[in-house]
């Protein structure tokens, strides 16, 4: 029952709440789909953690849908062997995973030891990042520790059939019984993070910034600044 649990029930429910609560935010609070920043109050480490975070989870993203999405029998049917694919996952994966986690690291700092950023950072936004560590610290770590010390895990055997799987409404649950724990630890903290995104800032990832280039500038003044500028 716990197997059906894991790899069945939960992962749709993460999906309906991902699904439906990004629909209902769109519709009744579309004025919260954003992520604010504080680069008024600091720019220098929001710059630096901001920047390798979001080009390592772009990366990430990529490194994801290569091993997940793409079935292992494509690989092998370009010639790319086993071997070889797990050379490159390990490669590949590492600097994106370092990338994510030093992001990450940077902006946790930057939120907890700046006291006017800090003032403005919610519960939410240290769930996002803290939970956000634990998925690309694990992954991480699966990918330049596990995978060279432990066993080049075949993940695309397993994790990647039964993900596929989730969307054809067939989840083939047997496949992640023998799959190692912190590659299931991993797998779950995801769907937990998928299911968080209405609620969090990371709700803008769904949007497209067409109209940034040409919407006018935000102009801010200081209150004091203002005060004195008066006649």
């Amino acid at each position: 029952m716990a197997e059906i649990f894991w790899w069945v029930i939960f992962p749709y429910i993460a999906f309906a709440i991902l699904i439906l609560g990004s629909f209902y935010r769109y519709a009744f609070r579309g004025i919260s789909w954003y992520a604010p920043s504080t680069e008024i109050f600091e720019k220098r480490w929001l710059r630096i953690g901001s920047t390798f975070f979001h080009w390592g989870i772009i990366f990430a993203f990529i490194g994801h849908v290569m091993g997940i999405l793409i079935p292992r029998s494509f690989y092998l049917s370009i010639g790319v062997s086993d071997h070889l694919y797990h050379f490159f996952a390990i490669l590949g994966g590492a600097i994106p995973g370092l990338m994510v986690v030093f992001g990450l690291l940077v902006m946790l700092v930057r939120k907890l030891s700046i006291p006017s950023v800090q003032v403005h950072t919610t519960f939410a936004e240290y769930y996002t990042i803290i939970l956000l560590l634990l998925v690309a610290g694990i992954g991480t770590y699966m990918t330049i520790i596990f995978n060279t010390t432990v066993v080049a895990y075949e993940y695309r055997a397993t994790i990647g059939p039964w993900f596929r799987s989730l969307f054809v409404f067939q989840p083939q649950y047997q496949l992640m019984s023998d799959v190692p724990f912190i590659f299931r630890l991993h797998v779950v903290l995801s769907f937990l993070l998928f299911a968080s995104i209405p609620f969090t800032q990371l709700i803008h990832m769904f949007s497209f910034p067409g109209r940034y280039p040409f919407r006018a500038p935000q102009q801010y003044r200081a209150r004091d600044g203002y005060k004195n500028s008066r006649p």
